[in-house]
């Protein structure tokens, strides 16, 4: 097969799942295998190990709220949350999606607030047609703030509103996972993407997806200071913010304090002298 460059990102090309008049019983097929994709190549499993948990081991009643920003399917905060039911933990998630095909989907998927998990009780998942600006204007706050194959979606315009509007509604950590763009990681997917799919979008906007995801470079510079970016093994980019606007000025603030006294205690009488 002819592997397209891959020098730079695609950022004109759009996804066939985002046209409005796409066919929808192939995008009905293409939400019910995100599942499978996600639970392979996304990584969420050791982002969960590894970030998500130990949230929860350090809660004091072992919950955290989660936002689920453009949630599509469904598929991730309700892995997370039974995952998280299974170590004995609780999650509120609210997962949120503007596009109307997408909430009806997750919607009508739903059996009870998780699999396995007692109504009620357990871990709860909640979905709603919204933004997260929307959220920021209501005031809403969440320990836990994540996106899931968003970030290359979005022009540098609504990225930097995305990264925005999740620094102002997390109080503890913002995660973005997404794809690293790369020549292997677009060749393995076409391979294993060949044949299991036919009848939706998984093959053709997945390679799509490759051709728009960032570098680890790429996105470095196209985020605002207090934004971190880690490249994740195989093809991962994981996008991350501890604290929010209002921690980082009290931060800056005790640092500034500080910086004072330790001037005053060297230099005794300052202004005075």
């Amino acid at each position: 097969m002819t592997v397209p460059d891959l020098t730079h990102r695609e950022t004109r090309a759009l996804e066939l799942m985002d046209d409005p008049d796409c066919d929808l019983v192939a995008l009905e097929r293409t939400y019910r295998h995100f599942a499978l994709v996600n639970g392979v190549v996304a990584g969420w499993r050791r982002v969960y190990r590894r970030r998500i948990r130990p949230l929860l081991e350090a809660s004091p009643d072992g919950r955290l709220t989660v936002l689920d920003i453009g949630s599509g399917a469904g598929d991730v905060p309700r892995a997370l949350a039974d995952r998280a039911r299974r170590d004995g933990y609780h999650l509120d998630i609210l997962a949120v999606d503007p596009d109307p095909r997408a909430h009806a989907f997750a919607t009508a998927e739903r059996r009870s607030p998780v699999p396995g998990a007692a109504p009620g009780r357990d871990a709860t998942l909640a979905f709603d047609r919204t933004t997260s600006r929307a959220l920021v204007d209501e005031g809403r706050r969440f320990d836990l703030v994540l996106s899931n194959h968003v970030l290359h979606h979005l022009d540098p315009v609504d990225l930097g509103d995305l990264l925005d509007d999740s620094a102002r509604l997390a109080t503890t950590l913002v995660l973005h996972n997404d794809i690293e763009r790369s020549r292997l990681a677009y060749l393995l997917y076409a391979a294993a993407t060949l044949l299991p799919f036919r009848g939706s979008f998984i093959r053709h906007d997945g390679l799509l997806s490759i051709r728009r995801s960032y570098r680890v470079d790429e996105l470095r510079r196209e985020v605002p200071a207090g934004w971190k970016v880690e490249g994740q093994f195989p093809f991962r980019l994981l996008l991350t913010r501890t604290g929010t606007p209002e921690t980082d000025l009290e931060a800056a603030a005790e640092a500034a304090a500080a910086q004072g006294a330790g001037g005053a205690a060297a230099h005794p009488g300052g202004t005075d002298a």
